[in-house]
């Protein structure tokens, strides 16, 4: 994650914009929050929204990198959630592959609309979820070869139990019937109300000084 977090940081120095700035300390304390909502699930584990993929397609992926690492280790640090030594792979699965995958998804499903269009605001919960849902596999995966690498001698594993068979299902089945769903909703409600005030705070989207420009308008 170190050349990650590296590279993300001189991108924000050259991508975001000031008006942007409030937007990522205000998202990582919106990450933070809808994190700590922890919702036990059946089988001994809990589960939680996360944010990512609304800060993904609003400020942009490599802002959500920065934005979501920054709830991730506070979280771990001030309450133990998470736990440090893991704080490198959640921010992988939260803080890289939810942000990319929503941003992608959102871009792809939107397409060429309006920015105003209905069609980005469905874009976008369908980037909510399935952009939980794959980093759910991803941590699904993590837990299934710990057995693998981590061991006795005697082949009995030191910390997760449980193979690929039983990690995986497990993890994608309780985000995609439950927590994707509250990923998706929050996602389009966000992007919903952004769309309504200032789609100037979109990530790739111009402003509106920009937008009078391309119709070749000047501006009052």
């Amino acid at each position: 994650m170190i050349p990650i977090w590296i590279y993300a940081g001189r991108r924000l120095s050259n991508e975001l914009r000031s008006k942007q700035v409030p937007l990522l300390a205000l998202s990582a304390a919106f990450s933070f929050v809808i994190m700590m909502f922890n919702v036990p699930i059946p089988g001994g584990s809990t589960g939680h929204a996360v944010g990512a993929a609304i800060i993904g397609i609003v400020l942009g992926p490599w802002a959500a990198v920065i934005s979501v690492t920054v709830a991730l280790v506070l979280q771990a640090l001030i309450f133990g959630d998470g736990g440090i030594t893991a704080i490198a792979a959640n921010c992988f699965n939260m803080a890289v592959v939810m942000p990319f995958s929503a941003y992608y998804v959102y871009r792809i499903v939107s397409g060429k609309t309006d920015i105003t269009s209905s069609r980005r605001i469905i874009a976008a919960a369908i980037a909510g979820y399935i952009s939980l849902t794959l980093a759910a596999a991803l941590t699904g995966v993590m837990f299934g070869i710990q057995p693998l690498l981590h061991h006795t001698a005697e082949g009995v594993p030191i910390y997760m139990p449980y193979p690929l068979s039983i990690t995986v299902p497990a993890m994608v089945l309780e985000h995609a019937l439950g927590f994707s769903i509250l990923e998706a909703l929050v996602t389009a409600l966000i992007f919903a109300y952004i769309q309504k005030t200032d789609i100037s705070l979109l990530y790739g989207e111009p402003s509106g000084r920009e937008r009078i420009k391309m119709k070749g308008a000047r501006p009052v």
